[in-house]
């Protein structure tokens, strides 16, 4: 199977990059944002996988654009990726699971001390959520338990490589500090190794720090649910919104801008899977949110198979192979609940389970083939991809990825050490974990399980599906606390 396209694929240089620093904007800001855009001749904008928006740019005006972002101070780019967004997890706040010390206001204040437009890519995250990748930066933060102080990972090169871990861990508030550090140091021009950056950039640098005393723990990766009315502790609702073809309509964007503030909706989020967050909505203000949807013909059912898929951004062929693939595995009616997909067609850092990898051709007369990637355990925080096939036509993917699919399953199940002796000593319990509803503050407590919700004792909850609710008030999974 051979995809041709007509039309010429859209430049970044011929985009404006609106860099919404850690995916957290205030609807003031997104009207003004798509108003602009919408002055500038376009009728849609594009949501990008590091939380960024992009439109083109039908009319050029360099004036309105400055005068524009200035005033909600905001930085913007229109020549490619001179600079880059920084990535942030606070957009699983709410939505699932996340470590027990973090909170929308110490996101907030770690963001505000990034006063400059960073070069490299730069991301701050919560390694118990499974919405934003931990390793797609160039410099990641990932939160550690001991409250505010974060490891740090560095990593500059392709698909297979692992990041390379500090040995301490740095105070939340002295991130922007390191990091813009690190960038004056130019360690890619200079041939630095992660060593050397590091102390080089930790030289006369007053930072508060603390030994790496553990290792950090890599929960299994599941695929995210990010759409649809979505109910959380208190009663209130969060709503994720997905458009198929990453195209979202500016006439729909300002109806929505204008019921948040409405209704007192202070913060949105953006997603890496390009998706929008609108959380907060109350009880009274559902029906206005559902009949916002109806309005303007909004989808907010579609399956997991569809949703758990990464391209490119503006890749039309990218779209129309995972059109194709999800098509196809549709027919088959199989699950592929867990794992998550994305279609490689140039340089991209992965940040899925499976990756579907289109090779280059020497002529334009050769037919296609991909190779099919898989992630170590299936999870994508691992860094370390392995192929499963290579050199294959598009026709045989889908029965392809029906037995990657079987593996993963497979690997799943609870395995016996089958040549491992008995112990005369009395093994350790496993650890078990403490979740509490925010809501009534019922415990589950994973040696126990929930056995009117028919949960075997010794279930993590992290393993729960993501349809899970308090067996008591029916909160959902995203409104437990790790205590």
């Amino acid at each position: 199977m051979s995809i041709k396209f007509t039309e010429s694929p859209v430049k970044k240089s011929e985009l404006v990059r609106v860099f919404v620093k850690g995916g957290i904007m205030s609807p003031g800001d997104f009207q003004k944002i798509i108003h602009t855009a919408n002055n500038l001749g376009t009728s849609e904008i594009h949501l990008g996988s590091r939380q960024d928006i992009l439109f083109s740019l039908a009319e050029k005006n360099p004036e309105l654009l400055e005068e524009t972002f200035r005033s909600i101070q905001t930085a913007y780019d229109t020549d490619g990726e001179s600079y880059q967004n920084i990535v942030s997890s606070y957009t699983a706040l709410d939505v699932m699971p996340t470590t027990h010390w973090l909170a929308s206001h110490i996101y907030h204040y770690i963001l505000d001390t990034f006063d400059y437009k960073p070069k490299f890519k730069i991301n701050i995250t919560d390694p118990v959520q499974n919405l934003v990748p931990l390793f797609t930066g160039n410099i990641n933060f990932v939160a550690s338990n001991q409250e505010n102080y974060w490891y740090l990972f560095l990593r500059f090169s392709e698909i297979d490589s692992k990041p390379w871990c500090a040995p301490k861990l740095v105070f939340g508030y002295d991130l922007a500090k390191l990091a813009k550090r690190i960038e004056e140091l130019n360690p890619l021009e200079n041939n630095m190794g992660f060593q050397e950056i590091y102390q080089k950039a930790m030289e006369g640098l007053s930072i508060n720090t603390q030994a790496v005393e553990q290792e950090l723990g890599y929960p299994e990766s599941t695929s995210p649910y990010y759409e649809g009315m979505n109910r959380v502790a208190g009663g209130k609702y969060w709503l994720g919104l997905y458009w198929r073809n990453n195209r979202f309509s500016i006439n729909f964007l300002k109806a929505l801008c204008e019921l948040c503030l409405e209704t007192n909706i202070g913060k949105l989020s953006l997603t890496p899977w390009k998706s929008l967050i609108v959380r907060g909505i109350e009880e009274k203000d559902r029906l206005s949110w559902e009949k916002l949807l109806g309005r303007y013909g909004i989808n907010i059912r579609h399956s997991s198979l569809e949703l758990n898929w990464h391209l490119p951004v503006l890749d039309e062929e990218a779209l129309e192979i995972k059109n194709y693939l999800v098509r196809a595995l549709d027919k088959q009616d199989i699950s592929t609940y867990g794992l998550s997909f994305s279609v490689k067609t140039r340089h991209m850092v992965a940040f899925t389970s499976i990756v579907i990898e289109k090779n280059p051709k020497a002529t334009e007369k050769e037919p296609d083939t991909f190779n099919i990637l898989y992630s170590r355990d299936f999870n994508p925080n691992l860094s370390e991809y392995y192929y499963f096939v290579k050199n294959v036509a598009m026709e045989i993917i889908p029965a392809l990825l029906i037995q990657l699919s079987h593996k993963y399953y497979d690997q799943l199940q609870v395995k016996k050490p089958a040549d491992k002796p008995e112990s005369t000593t009395e093994s350790k319990p496993k650890k078990s974990r403490k979740y509490q509803c925010s809501s009534c503050l019922t415990i589950y407590d994973e040696q126990i399980g929930d056995p009117d919700a028919g949960i075997a004792p010794g279930t993590e909850f992290l393993k729960l599906h993501n349809d899970y609710t308090c067996s008591v008030c029916d909160s959902p999974k995203a409104g437990f606390r790790l205590i």
